[in-house]
């Protein structure tokens, strides 16, 4: 898996598991023709799915955007050190547990095609954050504006 696989699962998967579950009440019960109380659930009536129709299981553009800034802060919160997330890819990757090293920032920066000098790592650094939260954007992530360059 590539590191920034490992990044958005870290960050998508704290979106799903942070979600409130939609917990339905149990359907109605109706009278069976005797008068007696039934067992048969009303359902409601629901048109079938149209044939080709995407479910949107793994597809962004059709499943709800994950919003990377509520998760984020929802994390810095719980963190019991407060990270600059908004603006350094240290603090982003040690949020979401990652290792933050130089070596790491390095194979990341290769990944996502930085093509500057890697031993500028402060020059290397803005330009990764800003080329993470872009391509978080683009695989499913809700990511401000100020935040993606």
């Amino acid at each position: 898996m590539s590191l920034f696989d490992t990044l958005k699962n870290a960050i998508f998967g704290h979106a799903s598991s942070a979600a409130p579950s939609s917990t339905l009440p149990a359907p109605p019960k109706v009278n069976s023709p005797d008068g007696s109380a039934g067992s048969q659930p009303v359902t409601p009536n629901t048109a079938p799915a149209k044939p080709g129709a995407a479910t949107g299981a793994g597809s962004p553009s059709q499943a709800q955007p994950v919003d990377v800034e509520t998760v984020l802060n929802g994390l810095n919160a719980k963190s019991q050190q407060k990270l600059n997330w908004q603006t350094s890819i240290v603090d982003l990757m040690k949020l979401v547990g990652m290792d933050s090293s130089l070596q790491h920032r390095k194979e990341l920066a290769a990944e996502l095609g930085y093509t500057g000098d890697t031993n500028d790592s402060a020059t290397m650094n803005i330009w990764l954050h800003k080329a993470v939260m872009q391509k978080l954007a683009v695989n499913g992530g809700k990511v401000p504006a100020n935040l993606k360059g």
